[in-house]
């Protein structure tokens, strides 16, 4: 946290393998519905 908030780039991405993993448990609140990326 120190280093982060000394050198002020401290900015997160979220891989697209983690958020397809963490998906199949909301497969079915997405069911029949349009997701826009």
């Amino acid at each position: 946290m120190q280093k982060a908030k000394q050198l002020k780039s401290d900015e997160f991405y979220t891989q697209l393998v983690d958020i397809e993993n963490e998906l199949q448990y909301y497969k079915q609140h997405f069911k029949n519905k349009v997701v826009f990326l």
